[in-house]
């Protein structure tokens, strides 16, 4: 016989009472460690959810003087707008393009650095080898552009070395060629943070057991087998969770960088979405086009985000969640 419905809504919200005590029992217990999330969650509601209501102005024609809620409704016009534009494609390409190279060429040489630098044994050296790769990260991004600048000057040291070894018969002004802009902004790349990025990965290799490599050399494996049956799959999950965050943010190239280094002559190569929407949004005022294609591109993170994770998910059992 089935029990009255009163009696069944009693049990119900007894239950939810028990469990509302079970939390807030929980809650007293571990208070200190809620006090010390408590900045890390009203910073995130401050800086990073609410600025979320802006882009509104994406589907608006946005006017300061009526505000985000009152601006009149467009729909997906800006948008549309954007994929109609002959800006689209190049603008894609070289987004792609140079994050690609920076996740093809920074990344794997990232990890050999690190590979590397475990297997020296000398520990003064690999501390002086460790800092001098550390230091170019710390350097100022204008610092960077103007060393570039200079380097890359008719009369620079690039042009004198490649003058005096025979690669070029003549002086070349790099930064106006667009072909070059792309190998500029990767080779820089490489020594602002190939030694940075390697801290992770010597971390994860300091993380392996001993005794792993110990029953290796037993086994009669050579230093080539050790790293490639003990070492590689020890640091695998820290190689495919940056993996999948370096996918997950393949169309936020180096802005800062290319808009200082890049002009009118290299847009063919070196304009991206994220200084396109630099020029409309903040030099020529058009926020709403602008807040549509930053809105896009951060739609396409997103989706890349979730197929990578899916796909590590799938293949190694290794994700983010």
């Amino acid at each position: 016989m089935a029990p009255p419905m009163g009696a069944t809504g009693a049990a119900r919200r007894l239950d939810h009472r028990r469990r509302y005590g079970i939390l807030l029992r929980r809650i007293a217990a571990n208070k200190y460690l809620y006090l010390m999330l408590l900045p890390v969650v009203v910073y995130f509601l401050l800086f990073e959810y609410k600025p979320m209501y802006g882009a509104l102005i994406a589907f608006k024609n946005f006017n300061p003087y009526q505000g985000v809620w009152d601006s009149p409704w467009v729909g997906f016009k800006h948008f549309l707008h954007f994929f109609e534009s002959h800006y689209f494609v190049r603008l894609l390409r070289n987004t792609l393009l140079l994050s690609v190279y920076s996740l093809v060429f920074i990344f794997p040489a990232s990890i050999a650095f690190a590979l590397l630098l475990n297997e020296l044994r000398l520990k003064r050296l690999k501390s002086v080898v460790q800092t001098l790769s550390y230091l170019p990260h710390f350097i100022s991004l204008i610092v960077i552009a103007g060393m570039i600048v200079d380097f890359t000057q008719p009369d620079g040291i690039m042009n004198r070395v490649l003058m005096a070894v025979g690669f070029i018969s003549e002086p070349i002004s790099f930064l106006i060629l667009p072909e070059w802009f792309r190998t500029l902004y990767i080779g820089s790349g490489l020594w602002q943070s190939v030694g940075w990025n390697s801290i992770i990965f010597l971390a994860a290799l300091a993380g392996i057991n001993p005794s792993l490599y110990e029953a290796a050399v037993i086994d009669g494996a050579d230093r080539w087998k050790q790293l490639v049956h003990v070492t590689l799959p020890g640091i695998l999950p820290t190689i495919l969770i940056l993996l999948i965050l370096n996918i997950g943010s393949l169309m936020n190239v180096g802005w800062d960088k290319i808009i200082l280094l890049y002009n009118a002559a290299t847009y063919e190569t070196a304009d991206v979405i994220s200084t396109f929407v630099y020029r409309r949004g903040i030099i020529n005022a058009d926020y709403s086009f602008s807040a549509a294609v930053g809105l896009f591109n951060s739609a396409i993170n997103f989706a890349l985000l979730l197929l990578a994770n899916r796909i590590s998910r799938k293949t190694t059992e290794n994700s983010l969640w």
